[in-house]
């Protein structure tokens, strides 16, 4: 239904214009009393003068009130009859008058500063996963290239020799451990959106948890001559699983970065224990390093730095990955790196983990 400005107006101030009125009448049956009681106290006409004149001076007040309020109410008529679903809150604002619109105002403004914060960081997210989506399928079509490149060469001459069979074997089975890590990524990073209603706080023993991964990793490890080493135990309050996800992804690097060196290279877990600030681990590789200028980026997502250009095997979110799960655990992940070295991940559980973890899904929990 379509009503004009003015007629909202004087909807809402209804009550005042009856009051009004019968204000005006109540004075004039008095008058009107007083003169019945004293003949010729006041003429008629004064009473209609008096009648006029009350009723002339608090229209003239609606007008100019109205006059004054015209836009405001113009601007909110607009909005509710617009089709879109956006609303144009700027000249809402500007066109305030009163206290009450004012407030009324300065609430909408917040309100739509919010939405378009939430707004503005949902289409980020999605610009996110969108190109996450895309540098991951690019990222997979190694591994099924270099299968299908691996299954025609076999079609053309089958190995002759049990060793060739073995390599070809290996080399097959590499591609394929790239594509369950690939997928294995995007699953994960999926499920960090609701990670709260995805996690089990125990006690564990890490030392344990980096043996798992190691075993998961010893096919890799001997192929490319990587010696792991695990110094010390540590017990902490984690998720296992998603401790897991963090390891493997330090691990995967860790040998990735490893191969190409000629020779031995050891991968050194050293845990630390300590009942004040909590437990620490440290893993320390003898790849390639990371750059100077690339360290304070490692953690962003897309990220691949000179190592993954040179590589050509990198997406640029398994550390980005590892540091968004850290951070929601309530534990610390920093690296340090020389190039031509080495690179060391530390991983600090602190005694309040836990707290930090609470405090987190409780600021996820309020902005849903």
């Amino acid at each position: 239904m379509r009503v004009p400005p003015a007629a909202l107006f004087l909807r809402d101030r209804l009550i005042y214009v009856l009051v009004a009125f019968a204000m005006i009448g109540i004075g004039i049956c008095l008058m009107l009393l007083e003169n019945a009681r004293y003949p010729g106290m006041m003429d008629a006409s004064t009473i209609y003068y008096f009648a006029a004149a009350a009723s002339f001076f608090f229209i003239l007040g609606l007008v100019v009130d109205y006059i004054r309020q015209r836009e405001y109410y113009r601007q909110l008529k607009e909005n509710v009859q617009k089709d879109s679903d956006e609303i144009l809150v700027e000249p809402i604002i500007r066109a305030a008058v009163t206290k009450e619109q004012q407030l009324v105002a300065r609430l909408l403004e917040q309100q739509n500063s919010a939405h378009l914060n939430k707004l503005g960081a949902y289409r980020r997210q999605q610009e996110l996963h969108n190109h996450f989506v895309l540098q991951w399928v690019h990222h997979m079509k190694t591994p099924l290239s270099v299968i299908d490149l691996l299954l025609q060469e076999t079609m053309k001459q089958t190995p002759t020799s049990e060793v060739e069979q073995k390599e070809l074997a290996l080399s097959l089975t590499e591609e394929a451990d790239r594509m369950s890590r690939g997928l294995d990524m995007l699953l994960h990073t999926a499920r960090l959106d609701k990670f709260e209603m995805d996690l089990h706080l125990a006690k564990t023993p890490l030392h344990e948890v980096i043996r798992d991964v190691l075993i998961a990793h010893k096919r890799l490890c001997i192929r490319h001559n990587v010696i792991p080493q695990i110094d010390g135990e540590a017990w902490t309050e984690t998720d296992k699983k998603w401790m897991t996800v963090v390891l493997n992804q330090i691990v995967s690097n860790a040998i990735k970065y490893s191969k190409d060196k000629h020779g031995v290279k050891h991968l050194i877990f050293r845990l630390e224990q300590n009942a004040d600030t909590g437990s620490k681990v440290s893993i320390t590789d003898e790849g390639s390093g990371i750059a100077p200028h690339d360290l304070p980026r490692i953690f962003d997502p897309f990220f691949t730095g000179e190592n993954g250009r040179t590589a050509g095997e990198s997406t640029g979110m398994g550390l980005y990955l590892a540091k968004q799960v850290c951070s929601r655990l309530g534990h610390e992940l920093s690296v340090s790196s020389e190039t031509g070295v080495g690179t060391t991940f530390t991983i600090a559980f602190h005694s309040n983990s836990l707290h930090l973890f609470d405090t987190h899904t409780n600021k996820n929990m309020r902005a849903l």
